[in-house]
């Protein structure tokens, strides 16, 4: 005699739900609604769970598991339900902390690991999950916990390095410290920075001790680079009108990134080159005869990477007005022209802004003062200089110009266009960050 099992809850569907869920088993949502949805249909369409199991090709357990969830609580029980978990202990800072923590996480003296400490601490307190602040920060999950714990625990001295276990360092904490703020705020007699063997006399640590707390803490005395900070009253609007257009080319238009090398000069060397030979490079004289200068105008086309050329002898607002008309020329008619380029006096004279009244399909967006990295022809002119410019050899103006116009010809020929990949919140909040870190942070009695 055969037993039957359980009776399967019986799924009567509205027209509402069935249109729902034929939505999710299309895919528009994630592959595990579009499953359930699946089951459900099959399900209301007078399928046995047996028989749905073997059509999807799952467990029968699976099948009566939605087929209930669904029955019991319509749509919504094909929800993920919370998954439990252990609650994170609350973390709240005091008004003495949270500066403590600042001061740590902006200050350009701190270590580099107690200003990470410092940046998980403050962010997991503004109510950051630990996979949201280690996402954020690009460490693991694991480490934002071990911190958030330890400072729940021990509050601020919970951040510092724990004593090791092994023979004591033989270099005390406070020559180490001493030596990073004789490094960071003073400079050794007349000289313009430390060296290791400058830094030992006055220390009285060995040069490899010296380089070793350099190396540490990321101290370069000798290496020095350059910046400039945009003063413009518009700079974030311009940020936020160029970057757009690299991000989101308008239609029917092109974007041309406009710029002028101008003064290139046709160099000549005293002696012939010596060409490269296996172990030996390439080797030229250091002085040079001067042949003459030429000036390239040159506009990037964003989009495929082409680019249009015109030298000229000088540099002024009559030869840009010729390379507008020669861009004019080159665009069809039937495309706008938004031209990016930076605030020199040659694009602003009366004459080219009547020129560009006269041709109404032309838009310029200029870049901030100082910001000639945004301009993406500048990073093409790079190229330029590195493959032709710097090592080349040319007797006349007229044999430089040859080469460059043959150069741009053969890029042409393969057009490689550039790909931006930050967005103007992203330049923006790297810049805040930068001036937060060479700005002392302001106190309620400042």
């Amino acid at each position: 005699m055969s037993h039957r099992g359980p009776r399967a809850v019986e799924i009567v569907l509205s027209e509402n739900e069935r249109t729902e869920l034929s939505h999710r088993a299309e895919g528009e949502t994630s592959a595990r609604e579009a499953e359930r949805a699946q089951i459900i249909l099959a399900c209301a369409d007078g399928a046995s769970s047996t028989q749905v199991a073997a059509d999807l090709g799952m467990n029968v357990a699976t099948v009566r598991k939605w087929r209930s969830r669904f029955a019991a609580d319509r749509l919504a029980g094909l929800a993920d339900e919370p998954r439990p978990g252990r609650r994170k202990a609350e973390l709240v800072l005091s008004e003495a902390e949270r500066a403590q923590l600042t001061r740590w996480a902006r200050g350009a003296k701190s270590a580099q690991f107690l200003a990470l400490r410092a940046r998980i601490v403050l962010r997991c307190a503004e109510g950051g999950t630990n996979h949201q602040v280690a996402a954020e920060l690009g460490i693991a999950p694991g480490t934002v916990n071990r911190w958030r714990a330890r400072f729940i625990a021990r509050r601020l001295d919970g951040l510092q390095d724990e004593p090791r276990p092994g023979r004591p360092p033989s270099i005390l904490l406070d020559q180490v410290q001493d030596v990073i703020i004789a490094t960071l705020e003073s400079t050794p007699g007349r000289d313009t920075h430390w060296s290791r063997a400058s830094m030992a006399k006055r220390s009285g640590l060995s040069k490899s001790t010296i380089g070793r707390i350099w190396k540490k803490f990321d101290l370069k005395p000798h290496l020095q680079d350059t910046f400039k900070l945009s003063t413009d009253p518009l700079f974030v609007d311009k940020v936020v009108d160029v970057v757009g257009l690299y991000h989101n080319p308008p239609e029917k238009a092109v974007v041309l990134c406009v710029d002028e090398k101008s003064q290139i000069q046709a160099l000549d060397r005293s002696q012939p080159v010596l060409p490269m030979m296996p172990g030996m490079p390439e080797r030229r004289t250091h002085d040079y005869l001067r042949h003459g200068i030429t000036s390239l105008f040159a506009a990037f086309n964003i989009v495929d990477g082409t680019v249009i050329g015109q030298l000229h002898r000088r540099h002024r607002a009559i030869e840009f007005k010729k390379f507008l008309i020669s861009i004019d020329k080159a665009v069809p008619a039937t495309l706008d022209v938004h031209l990016v380029c930076d605030n020199y006096a040659t694009h602003n004279t009366s004459e080219i802004k009547a020129w560009l009244g006269r041709h109404p399909r032309f838009h310029v967006h200029f870049t901030p003062t100082g910001s000639s990295w945004l301009n993406q022809v500048e990073r093409w002119f790079g190229l330029l200089t590195d493959k032709l410019i710097r090592r080349g050899v040319h007797t006349s103006v007229t044999a430089l110009e040859n080469d460059i116009k043959a150069w741009i010809d053969t890029w042409n020929d393969d057009p490689r266009p550039f790909t931006w990949t930050k967005t103007a919140d992203e330049i923006l909040k790297s810049l805040a960050d930068y001036l937060g870190k060479i700005s002392p942070p302001i106190t309620e009695n400042q």
